[in-house]
């Protein structure tokens, strides 16, 4: 084996980070550690989607990869054609009616967020170590006075330290790296400027909050044996709350996500003004921002709507309220030798659901730059700041884009019903009509040719 050209840690193990980590598993010189917060690799959460352009992304893996994907979600094999995605209907009023239907090229591929982290972490590469139990606290990058080449420090909450030549923040909405980083950022700015970069390092609470539940197919097919939810997709929108609801796990489960949004703080998720105070959620969460609900306390939000939804209200036993939070639009996701992806990077609004595919389009960017033979120790930050450059306004559209597609089905913005699909498909066409390879071919380009002025 040839000599390793530099060691790259990620800190956290979600979705993210483990896609990162295969995709680094075709660069046998480089080193990989993967620290994980929790005891064991595992992720929170129910259902998650992957759109066409994010599952294009995951095929890179190879047929196996994909083989086992789609044995998670049901499908024999996927599609390329024009297919029915989302059932749309109009649901806070005593009858419902249908809106339109959501017409996507190619399958939008359901998982049990529990089966899809289990797929990744089978093809971690015995290159890769793991690390449970270590959640970072901070890090120092070498400046002033060291080596260019010398090591960054990790220090981790049970006191203990690490190296790595690389770091990758992966952790999460409430990442210890973003906050370290932006510090950095922020040295010798104006007060003004310094103050505006700061205030990204603290999530917000975005004026969402979510309702989520997996309901027994089994008990809702014996209250009402053809309900529309235990074959597809549905969403059932009403004024200011919405909910959709779908088959997972090869139909054992429907997942149940209802939301309620706060129009002024939804507008606002994104904006980084320190200068505008902002409500904090009032409710009863613990420090994931998650309560436990009661049936009785699950369903209020949706009691009034039509009868088709009620079906599924009588069969919800207990769920959770989760009080959304998102990242405000980041100054930058690098410095140095550090970057951020995923929720670390861009925390968005899920109403698109591209949460998990903006994370791995993320991670197969990174592994590109990176894993080049371009790049070395000395050139990591140009590949890191090639990864912001051309992911970070994307990442950001999509943010924008997500929050749209909520206030669309919430009836708070003044799109007439009649135009409300169209409207929606437009907004989210992306998701199917694009790929990440003009990106990667961009960014491959500028790290073959340093001469190309990336700022």
């Amino acid at each position: 084996m040839s000599t390793p050209k530099f060691r790259i840690a990620i800190c956290g193990g979600g979705v993210g980070g483990l896609t990162l980590a295969v995709a680094l598993s075709r660069y046998p010189d480089i080193i990989v550690d993967v620290y994980e917060a929790a005891q064991s690799f595992y992720e929170i959460g129910a259902g998650v989607g992957v759109w066409p352009r994010a599952f294009k992304v995951l095929r890179k893996f190879g047929p196996d990869f994909e083989q086992q994907l789609l044995r998670c979600c049901g499908y024999e094999c996927r599609t390329e054609e024009y297919v029915p995605a989302v059932k749309y209907r109009k649901s806070d009023q005593a009858v419902g009616t249908e809106v339109f239907d959501l017409m996507t090229k190619g399958n939008l591929m359901r998982f049990h967020r529990a089966h899809f982290h289990g797929v990744l972490l089978s093809y971690l590469p015995p290159s890769c170590t793991t690390h449970n139990a270590k959640r970072l606290k901070s890090y120092t990058q070498p400046f002033k006075g060291c080596s260019i080449n010398s090591p960054i420090t990790l220090t981790f909450t049970d006191g203990l330290t690490a190296t790595c030549d690389v770091l990758i923040g992966a952790d999460g909405i409430k990442s210890a790296t973003r906050s370290c980083m932006l510090r950095e950022l922020a040295e010798g700015m104006s007060p003004e400027e310094k103050q505006s970069v700061l205030s990204c390092i603290n999530p917000v609470w975005s004026g969402v909050t979510a309702y989520r539940t997996l309901i027994s197919a089994e008990k809702l097919r014996a209250r009402c044996p053809d309900h529309r939810a235990l074959r597809e997709f549905t969403t059932y929108m009403g004024k200011d709350a919405f909910f959709l609801a779908y088959p997972i796990s090869l139909g054992k489960y429907v997942n149940f996500a209802g939301f309620t949004l706060q129009s002024d703080l939804v507008d606002t998720a994104y904006e980084a003004d320190a200068g505008i105070p902002r409500r904090t959620f009032e409710g009863k969460v613990d420090a994931e921002w998650v309560g436990e609900l009661t049936a009785e306390q699950f369903v209020e939000p949706f009691k009034h709507f039509e009868e088709d939804a009620k079906h599924l209200l009588e069969c919800v036993e207990r769920g959770t309220l989760w009080a959304v939070h998102t990242v405000k639009t980041l100054p930058s996701t690098n410095f140095g030798r550090v970057a951020l992806m995923g929720d670390a990077a861009h925390a968005m609004l899920p109403f698109q659901g591209s949460g998990a595919g903006q994370s791995v389009e993320d991670a197969y960017f990174l592994a590109t730059v990176l894993g080049h033979k371009s790049t070395t120790l000395e050139t990591v930050p140009r590949a890191l700041a090639i990864y912001d450059k051309l992911r970070r306004p994307f990442s950001a559209d999509v943010a924008v884009r997500s929050r749209l597609s909520g206030q669309l089905l919430t009836s708070q913005t003044d799109v007439p019903l009649h135009k409300l699909g169209d409207t929606i498909t437009k907004n989210w066409e992306w998701a199917w009509l694009t790929e990440l390879d003009d990106a990667l071919e961009e960014g491959v380009k500028l790290v073959e040719n340093s001469s190309i002025n990336i700022s």
